[in-house]
């Protein structure tokens, strides 16, 4: 970190002023202190797109937001495979935070995807941390390189929505390390961010924003990371503790109460002033390292044309029989489907983005070589049935040569705030393509969705294409892969499993109580699939194309794999070559059978051949060694596995590797030597863990980190009317297909939030008084509101005075 300049204005910061620059002065603005020419920082939200709201108070999206390209999401882009592709998008985001004014890019979002159920999956890469991480990377080099900071998110081990800010992932320390820790180092390692978001749950027993093991002992010691922790909004819990720990900005609006704790943690000695100024000069670096003069001129048909390529690039044909697509000029199709005509193009929540422009399938479909002799709107899209829709529909597809049926998830089925229930697509959708195929010549599905469906109807259509969530110029993508006009290239970032009760975690997702545990430990995905032989329906890594690919010539030595790929096909085309390494030799630790280690995605012309070479890097061989609190590389022999996908691998060879030697393996895991992991008993997990489980708690009084939920078993009445009318709202709005991000977030929310988030007309005494009228002391947790409410007034205006007073320049020293 450049600390010269940081550590030289620190000392020219009163104890206040360092205190207050560590929380923000509103919604989306850091504090500034003018005398010293600390100007404040705009941050936004930028997964796949910037959300500058309207409203500096605005954090949930009450008012519209700026205008601005919708890229496809990052569940989606991470289909493409393509590094450079992501930089690209990367960079269109920086230059559009640019010219909005935009300091700080909250985003990209890398959580891996431990159950398909989790409701922000659309936001996230993939199940896979190097896939994840590499990807990530991309995004915020692209980003930075505008001069202004990427924040990718959430840091870490956050995977659900239910109770987000107020469940404990409980979790080994190996497979933290392996699995939901390995993408956020290969970002930090390769693209230096500026700053990292950290998540709103606790890890094994502490708050992500106060847990020191992850900010201090892997973030920043470990992995050399050099810049701002910033909370997600409302995640902080302790001021001081977040301080301590490695916690630098905590959002967003806790007003001067969190300023007032940390002055008297510091002078009451809870809190070194080193351990303040340390974060002080976080927060002073990172102004230091974004120019506010910088420029960018943004070209909004470029970027829509760019948000084109990337979905382009990202869409997965699933099926394709008889070579049913593409289509041919003239071909004459029914259009069938309410996606059709309103598009599923992102998720819900904090990342919806106000598009530019919007293509709708109708539109792109008038632009193409296909008629369009008939569409029908097919299926109320919030389910039910409704015979005339499905009437219509048939009549349409018996006068077309194909019908094309744009089928997916609603908006209440992906939302932050929200985790799925199951995978299904609607009953209405899969009785119309039930019908559908009774009366059509030939039926092309395509899908729009941010994560996993199961499909038991598959054998109701002659080709599928999976356009996942393609932004704003999505539709237009698609018409041009039905059309040929497009070889479609995405290869599948996660599995697919033939049904829910397949995936490793189902047992224990998500977490309904305080705990989420993460009994399948390192077996994520298609790491339990391949080990276990667990039957997939499309394997991770896969998708089809207009053309084919022959590997041949593998050769491995200790530097990478490097072999050739020919396009067998007629047509030109892009291949995803992927690489997985696995224990060849007995193991002294459990592994899964392979993992993917590498991956190169290559354009070939029909009948040309590459050369390619993947190379080993730190992250090949490695596990990581809980005993020595350290990575290890386990002597012995490796295969290296080339192919399409996890699945399909024609090339293999074995590798000797150097390396230290394993004990044999720990007693008590047998059934992680077995990947039998969807039944993990209590012994089994708690060896793991390497410590005893935490009984859950008998229900008792709620406390300040009581999700607003938990109302509903309050002692006070009236805190359990507020929790069913809460509960009631949400019902409403899931019913009308529009899910209300406010209330799903206040639902989940705990009651310690409404002093981070009131920019200070809550503060922490009066949260401690709302405690104990839930409680049921109605009348002395009312006396406390008032009384803190008072003492609240008046500890901002002084504080705020305090803040304004000139304070004297002090004479220069020889010292410094």
């Amino acid at each position: 970190m450049s600390t010269g300049r940081g550590t030289l204005m620190s000392d020219e910061l009163t104890l206040l002023e360092k205190a207050a620059l560590l929380s923000g002065a509103s919604v989306w603005e850091s504090r500034a202190v003018p005398r010293l020419g600390i100007r404040s920082m705009t941050l936004a939200d930028g997964p796949h797109g910037i959300r500058k709201q309207v409203g500096s108070s605005d954090h949930l999206g009450i008012n519209a937001s700026t205008p601005a390209t919708c890229f496809p999401t990052a569940a989606t882009v991470a289909n493409s495979w393509d590094v450079d592709l992501a930089h690209q998008v990367g960079a269109a985001l920086g230059a559009e935070a640019v010219d909005l004014g935009v300091d700080v890019v909250l985003g990209p979002g890398l959580n891996i995807k431990r159950s398909p159920l989790c409701g922000r999956n659309f936001e996230y890469f993939s199940e896979d941390p190097y896939l994840s991480g590499t990807l990530a990377a991309g995004y915020v080099s692209g980003i930075q390189s505008q001069g202004v900071s990427a924040c990718p998110k959430h840091f870490a081990v956050n995977s659900q929505e239910l109770r987000r800010m107020a469940s404990d992932s409980v979790i080994d320390e190996r497979t933290l390390r392996e699995i939901y820790l390995t993408a956020f180092e290969i970002v930090v390692r390769d693209a230096q961010p500026k700053a990292l978001m950290s998540a709103y749950n606790k890890v094994n027993g502490t708050y992500a924003h106060e847990n020191a093991h992850l900010l201090q002992d892997v973030l920043r010691t470990e992995w050399g990371f050099d810049g701002v922790v910033v909370s997600d909004w409302g995640g902080s819990n302790d001021a001081v503790a977040a301080v301590r720990a490695g916690g630098t900005l905590e959002m967003p609006s806790p007003g001067l109460d969190s300023a007032r704790q940390l002055v008297a943690a510091v002078e009451q000695g809870r809190l070194t002033e080193a351990e303040l100024d340390a974060r002080v000069a976080e927060m002073i670096s990172l102004v230091a390292r974004i120019d506010p003069s910088r420029d960018a001129t943004v070209d909004t048909d470029a970027h829509h044309a760019l948000a084109r390529r990337a979905a382009e690039a990202s869409q997965v044909l699933l099926k394709n029989d008889h070579g049913t697509l593409p289509l041919a000029a003239g071909t004459r199709v029914a259009v069938i489907g309410d996606f059709a005509q309103t598009p599923r193009y992102q998720g819900a929540g904090s990342s919806v983005v106000n598009p530019t422009r919007l293509t709708t399938t109708l539109d792109a479909l008038a632009a193409s070589s296909l008629e369009v002799v008939r569409h029908a709107q097919g299926f109320v899209r919030t389910g039910g049935a409704d015979p005339s829709l499905l009437a219509e529909a048939l009549t349409a597809a018996a006068a077309a040569d194909v019908a094309l049926v744009y089928l997916g998830l609603d908006e209440t089925s992906e939302s932050e705030g929200n985790d799925r229930t199951h995978l299904r697509l609607a009953d209405n959708q899969v009785a119309l393509l039930a019908a559908l195929r009774g009366v059509a010549t030939r039926v092309v599905v395509v899908l729009s969705a941010g994560s996993v469906v199961e499909m038991p109807w598959l054998g109701d259509t002659d080709a599928l294409v999976h356009g996942y969530l393609g932004g704003q110029a999505g539709a237009e993508a698609t018409v041009n892969v039905l059309t040929g006009a497009v070889n479609p290239s995405g290869r599948l970032a996660e599995t697919y499993p033939v049904r829910l009760e397949d995936t490793a975690s189902h047992a224990y997702y998500p977490g309904r109580h305080e705990t989420a545990e993460y009994r399948e430990g390192i077996y994520v995905g298609y790491r339990h699939t391949v080990t276990a032989a667990v039957p997939t329906l499309f394997p991770f890594g896969f998708g089809l194309g207009y053309t084919t690919f022959a590997y041949a010539d593998l050769v491995v030595d200790a530097h990478g794999a490097t072999f050739t790929v020919t396009n067998t096909g007629a047509v030109a085309g892009a291949e995803v070559t992927q690489m997985y390494v696995g224990r060849h030799a007995p193991s002294g630790v459990h592994r899964a059978a392979r993992e993917l280690k590498g991956f190169r995605k290559v354009h070939l012309e029909p009948g040309e051949t590459a050369t390619l070479t993947i190379p080993f890097d730190r992250y090949t061989f490695r596990h990581f060694a809980v005993a020595h609190d350290a990575w290890q590389v386990e002597a012995g022999e490796f295969s290296v596995q080339v192919g399409p996908n996890v699945e399909d691998l024609p090339l293999a060879a074995v590798l000797e590797v150097a390396g230290e030697e394993v004990a044999d393996r720990p007693a008590g895991l047998a059934s992680y030597d077995a990947a039998a992991v969807t039944a993990v008993p209590d012994a089994e997990f708690s060896a793991l863990l390497g410590r005893e489980l935490v009984a859950r708690a008998p229900r008792g009084p709620l406390d300040v980190n009581a999700p607003l939920r938990a109302l509903h078993g309050a002692r006070s009445p009236l805190a359990r009317l507020a929790a069913w009318v809460l509960a009631r709202l949400i019902g409403r709005s899931m019913r009308r297909g529009k899910p209300d991000l406010n209330l799903l977030f206040l639902y989940n929310m705990p009651l310690r939030a409404m002093a981070k988030m009131t920019n200070g007309t809550v503060t922490t005494e009066m949260v401690d008084s709302m405690v104990t009228v839930v409680n049921g002391r109605f009348f002395r947790g009312v006396g406390g509101l008032v009384a803190g409410y008072v003492r609240g007034r008046r500890s901002t205006r002084r504080l705020s005075a305090e803040l304004a007073r000139p304070v004297p320049v002090p004479a220069p020293s020889a010292a410094r």
